[in-house]
């Protein structure tokens, strides 16, 4: 379940995930030097996923998937530009490449491989469809808010699978009631259970929000089974997403982490986005939250024999702009999100919940 709607307001537009209405590009952590043994390529792909497309280029240049490198995984039903990384001494097989949904768009030398995570965050442009006379004025206040606030940072659906239960063969995995040989698909779906857990907690502490809201600390408190004066000094935070006792914060957009003492000293730096709350991907060697946010966690924590970490569980918004076309009723986005962030997450939250 994902509690969304921090706003009372529903809006009904129509969204296609495909290369025409959804464009997702990978925005670097650095620039690239100009020289080096490897070959830098921005490639823009549709309607295939990036492991699809690094085995076009395996079988085309001869060389093992396992040395191209990457950054992020981008979607399927999309048209998606990202950076992969060869050895330069494959430039030449290079000039005869072809490929119905691959392009690549430019090159460039760099003195190392891509890793996983060497992206800033990726920039999305979005088309929604159907959007008549007051829906669009919805719109464009619930954007207001969002460029405001931020988003929830909710694992999208593509990690839990077409049915959306990846989560339970992970389970069976780290529970050992499931075997595996193939160690990338046992990694993913390990993987999908800590996000499943992260989501369920998520969406326990947007009820938290939701509940502050309309509800006084006391009456929140015996709904949500918390001790009294738990949340004591959450209800006048400024943030949708109210802190808690004891809640791991992160510094934003990157940082270390640590647990808030002093909850209104905290709240107003959260309101100024220099830090963000971080809820927890459970495994080894993870930091833990304490007193309130303590408490609020415990279900949600197991011991599994995955490296665990922290996520920032509220986002900003950034780069956000939009254009409506009137005689088509279009109404087109543009944002950044930090990498490993959703764009379903600002949908969601557009649409209402």
């Amino acid at each position: 379940m994902r509690v969304i709607y921090p706003l009372n307001i529903k809006n009904e537009f129509v969204f296609n995930s495909s290369a025409r209405d959804f464009s997702v590009e990978e925005i670097p952590l650095y620039e690239f030097s100009g020289e080096g043994e490897h070959l830098i390529l921005k490639v823009r792909k549709k309607e295939m996923t990036t492991w699809e497309m690094l085995d076009v280029f395996s079988t085309r240049l001869g060389i093992r998937r396992r040395d191209i490198g990457y950054a992020g995984l981008k979607d399927k039903h999309a048209m998606t530009i990202q950076h992969i990384s060869i050895m330069a001494i494959h430039e030449e097989k290079l000039k005869a490449f072809s490929h119905e949904k691959i392009k690549i768009l430019s090159s460039v030398r760099h003195n190392n491989k891509i890793r996983v995570g060497h992206l800033k965050g990726n920039r999305f442009k979005i088309r929604l469809k159907k959007v008549l006379g007051v829906q669009k004025d919805k719109l464009d206040s619930v954007l207001k808010w969002i460029k405001a606030n931020g988003v929830p940072n909710y694992f999208g659906n593509q990690r839990f699978g077409t049915d959306g239960n990846n989560w339970e063969d992970g389970k069976k995995l780290l529970s050992g009631e499931l075997k595996m040989r193939d160690r990338k698909k046992k990694e993913f779906l390990m993987g999908s259970y800590q996000s499943y857990l992260f989501n369920k907690w998520l969406s326990r502490r947007m009820e938290l929000n939701l509940l502050l809201e309309k509800f006084s600390e006391r009456e929140t408190e015996q709904v949500m089974g918390l001790p009294e004066g738990s949340l004591k000094g959450t209800k006048a935070q400024p943030n949708f997403f109210k802190l808690v006792e004891g809640d791991v914060m992160m510094h934003y957009p990157y940082g270390r982490l640590f647990n808030v003492e002093n909850l209104e000293e905290e709240a107003k730096r959260f309101a100024n986005k220099d830090i963000a709350p971080a809820g927890l991907l459970a495994g080894k060697k993870a930091k833990v939250s304490l007193a309130t946010a303590g408490i609020l966690e415990t279900p949600f924590v197991e011991e599994l024999s995955l490296h665990g970490t922290r996520r920032y569980a509220w986002v900003q918004v950034t780069e956000l702009s939009k254009t409506y076309v009137e005689e088509k009723a279009h109404y087109e986005l543009s944002f950044v999100l930090p990498k490993g962030c959703y764009a379903t997450n600002v949908l969601d939250v557009l649409r209402g919940g």
